[in-house]
């Protein structure tokens, strides 16, 4: 499903992983059937791989965890959002280049 240092969240795991993260959590709201999902996974790799261990990169499986997609009221897929703290700093949806993301993670690394 993801590389190596792409972390997969969970409603069970959205506390420690996110919340309290102490570096910055961008985090890839998708589903298996969306195809510009599946076209941004290669991207989120290579955002994991060169953010790791300045940003905790992840996924959240939206057919799996509504919940916490509802909390974030995303009605698009995809959706990355950034969270500094436990708070939600930043929003991309639709399928962005990875320039996009690396502009908007360069204030919060």
């Amino acid at each position: 499903m993801a590389g190596d240092h792409v972390t997969e969240f969970t409603t069970s795991n959205w506390a420690a992983e996110v919340d309290q993260s102490t570096i910055p959590v961008l985090v890839d709201f998708w589903a298996p059937w969306c195809g510009p999902c599946r076209r941004l996974a290669p991207t989120i790799d290579s955002l994991a791989t060169k953010y790791h261990g300045k940003v905790k990169v992840g996924k959240l499986n939206t057919d799996d965890h509504g919940d916490i997609a509802g909390k974030f009221r995303i009605s698009g897929i995809p959706a990355v959002l950034i969270f500094k703290g436990g708070a939600e700093v930043g929003r991309l949806v639709g399928l962005q280049p990875e320039a996009a993301f690396d502009k908007a993670l360069a204030e919060h690394v």
